[in-house]
């Protein structure tokens, strides 16, 4: 009889745990509200086949528990019970599957009239571009991705001339307006989430992923990768700020496009630089420090190695860290930044004069 006493505590206990658990939904903030819907149904299923199940074993241990004499009777076949098991567990998986499968179709039909952004991910940090007033990407071509041109798109496809291109981790959308991602990766797996968007896709190298969703609600809102993307994966992280129409169409005309991204002067590019090879993602210009230190106010001061010895942070050691990382780590610090020594002079003059201007 323990069994059947621990069987029944654990059953009592876990519902009561379910119905004042402080597990709670993220506030939702777009259209997929079925999701959620979708989601308790599992959970109803779920548990009404757990409590099920509980039962019926607690019922035959006590109904069948051994009696001194008592003789089993030997039935191999019941044609009943095989039906009432066949029929209930049918509807189960009807009832657990269905609202899955429907949801899911929703979720891949893209609607024609939505506003389309492309989605870019690279270890790590998110950025995003915008068709320009012709409402046509340019093409892109991965041989063509450098640090003058994040995006791999074709210089000569006028198409992608008036491209708009989000190079941070902010994007803004207009509220209550369809949006399509077209996502593409860069480099690794990536899996781009908003939890109060509903709206979760992977991202894989060589292909592009799509997803769809409406915001409804105005804020600002984290996207996270959900997929472990190496080192500096919990510092893959973005904003969504949801605006009103003016406010998006504001925002929006303030960001440069493709063709002047390419004739921007050297601070522009170094900023440029430092993103596309994901270099912000361990090192913050807001002065705190990550995985790596921050740039904010340090160019011109002293840093402690970890060989107790301190270096000036000059043109020299700057350009010295990026090229060979190992040579001079600083205290506190894990060697874990990778050797970009196949960067140009031009290229590692423009990231040095981009941190110059970090500092007061």
């Amino acid at each position: 009889m323990a069994f059947v006493i621990v069987a029944t505590i654990i059953v009592i206990g876990t519902v009561l745990w379910n119905a004042v658990s402080p597990w709670w939904f993220t506030p939702l903030a777009s259209n997929w509200g079925f999701l959620d819907t979708t989601i308790i149904i599992s959970l109803w299923v779920c548990g009404v086949a757990f409590v099920a199940v509980s039962g019926f074993i607690i019922y035959c241990v006590v109904k069948f528990r051994y009696k001194e004499g008592h003789k089993a009777q030997y039935q191999p076949e019941n044609t009943k019970l095989e039906v009432i098991l066949t029929v209930v567990t049918t509807i189960g998986v009807v009832v657990l599957l269905a609202p899955g499968l429907i949801a899911w179709n929703m979720y891949i039909q893209l609607p024609d009239d939505a506003l389309e952004v492309e989605g870019v991910g690279q270890q790590w940090v998110w950025t995003y571009r915008f068709p320009g007033e012709d409402g046509i990407y340019g093409n892109t071509n991965g041989r063509l991705f450098s640090s003058k041109n994040t995006f791999g798109i074709d210089p000569n496809d006028p198409n992608g001339q008036d491209d708009i291109l989000i190079r941070s981790a902010e994007v803004h959308l207009p509220i209550n307006e369809k949006v399509v991602f077209q996502l593409r990766s860069k480099d690794v797996l990536h899996d781009f989430y908003i939890p109060q968007f509903r709206a979760k896709m992977d991202l894989v190298p060589g292909q592009q992923s799509n997803l769809w969703f409406e915001p409804t609600l105005l804020g600002t809102y984290e996207v996270a990768c959900a997929e472990y993307c190496g080192t500096g994966h919990y510092a893959m992280r973005g904003l969504i700020t949801v605006d009103t129409r003016e406010d998006f169409d504001a925002w929006l005309a303030e960001q440069p496009t493709f063709f002047e991204t390419l004739n921007e002067g050297v601070e522009g590019q170094g900023k440029q630089i430092a993103q596309t090879l994901g270099c912000v993602a361990c090192h913050s210009d807001d002065g705190v420090n990550g995985i790596g230190p921050t740039w904010k106010n340090t160019f011109g001061t002293e840093r402690l190695l970890d060989t107790g010895e301190t270096v000036i942070i000059d043109e020299a050691y700057i350009k010295e860290s990026i090229v060979n990382p190992v040579a001079k780590i600083g205290s506190g610090y894990a060697p874990v930044m990778p050797a970009y020594a196949t960067l140009s002079e031009e290229e590692l003059d423009a990231i040095t004069d981009y941190i110059k201007t970090l500092s007061d």
